[in-house]
């Protein structure tokens, strides 16, 4: 049993969850200083603000904070289009090694083919 766990825990699909783990959440990290330190400021200062997080509503003694909800949304949507460029650079450089290893493969099927084709004359 500790022999099939550590097969496990040393298996290439557990580092590469650990690894985006770890990446993910520095990336987190980082989106969220740019927005609150960067763009938030930016729009405040078209809205007169000094920050975006400070946009509130109050109605009928509720408190809305919109200002917060559009901060997380920001931060959201950068870490989404972060990841969607990252995963579609991966899967081109993915597809581009497979096509490589395809034609390397047919290439030899072919000759292997040919060599067949004259074994049998």
């Amino acid at each position: 049993m500790i022999k099939e766990f550590r097969e496990f825990i040393a298996g290439r699909n557990v580092l590469d969850l650990a690894v985006g783990v770890i990446i993910g959440g520095a990336l987190t990290t980082v989106v969220k200083s740019l927005v609150d330190n960067l763009i938030n400021p930016l729009i405040g200062a078209f809205l007169m603000r000094s920050q975006l997080t400070a946009l509130r509503a109050t109605i009928g003694g509720v408190t809305f904070k919109y200002g917060q909800f559009l901060n997380d949304a920001i931060t959201f949507m950068i870490t989404a289009v972060i990841v969607f460029l990252l995963i579609r650079t991966m899967n081109k450089a993915f597809k581009l090694q497979k096509a490589e290893k395809e034609e390397k493969e047919s290439k030899e099927a072919q000759l292997l083919s040919e060599i067949r084709d004259l074994l049998k004359k």
